[in-house]
């Protein structure tokens, strides 16, 4: 392959990819701009609440008893070395509501509701359902994308409070039940050391940026998937892939900006 064919194939993979990125930021602009209409019919954002939420609640609720057990159990002996153990309850909970929480939580609902999300929207790409609702004169993204994106986007914040909550149950359980922490200590270090809006809020934010990410990349995926079983497939595929990578991401942006002011 020559040195001119090498750069026209860069170039045009290069033009490619800034045409996704383009036409990512329009839908985005679009979806945003459909706010006030769809919050007009709740309905629509209650049933994909349910959808995303409710059947993302059982691992969410699993996984975050797991964490906290295990954050319990890890914290307890690299406390000890130094004689803090009364801090447990603290450092469960710092670690829960402001890093695990919502980094965690947006990684397992891209598993679980994204994946969910771009196969629905790629089978009725698939199944023409959206052609048809365009010679209908319905507009797809109102009608099928914008709900689904403030579903996603309401759900992940009250799936990060539940992990988290479940998750410092399960540092108590451990710390308190099973290895024998003072239980006042537990719970008065950790009233007393976490603060309400740097530490709860900035999670609070996280889970909320982590929403809208996770979300629309699921639905834009979904959308431009081609209308094929095996596009589908790759579309679901991408899917987990770059929410993951851009929840990871963002995490860091979001820690050096917060707790850097």
């Amino acid at each position: 392959m020559s040195i001119v064919n090498l750069i026209a194939d860069l170039g045009d993979a290069t033009r490619s990819k800034l045409r996704e990125v383009g036409y990512g930021a329009r839908m985005m602009a679009r979806l945003l701009a459909l706010t006030g209409p769809v919050f007009a019919r709740f309905g629509l954002i209650r049933d994909q609440i349910f959808f995303l939420g409710n059947y993302s609640l059982a691992i969410i609720t699993v996984s975050g008893l797991f964490v906290g057990f295990v954050l319990g159990l890890q914290s307890y002996y690299a406390l000890q070395r130094y004689g803090s153990s009364e801090a447990l309850g603290l450092l469960v909970a710092l670690s829960l509501v402001r890093e695990l929480g919502p980094v965690v939580t947006a990684l397992l609902f891209a598993g679980r509701a994204g994946t969910a999300l771009t196969a629905e929207i790629g089978l009725m790409k698939a199944g023409e359902q959206l052609s048809a609702m365009e010679m209908m004169a319905v507009d797809p993204v109102r009608r099928i994308l914008a709900p689904r994106f403030w579903g996603g986007v309401i759900a992940m914040p009250l799936l990060a409070a539940v992990f988290s909550a479940v998750g410092i149950l399960g540092g108590w359980v451990v710390g308190v039940v099973m290895i024998g922490v003072d239980a006042g200590a537990f719970w008065s270090q950790m009233q007393s050391g976490v603060d309400v809006w740097r530490d709860v809020g900035n999670g609070v934010i996280k889970s909320f940026v982590f929403g809208v990410t996770v979300t629309f990349i699921a639905l834009f995926q979904g959308f431009e998937a081609q209308a094929t079983p095996e596009g589908v497939a790759r579309a679901t595929t991408r899917t987990v892939v770059l929410a993951s990578l851009a929840v990871l991401g963002l995490d860091f942006v979001l820690t050096a900006l917060m707790f850097s002011v």
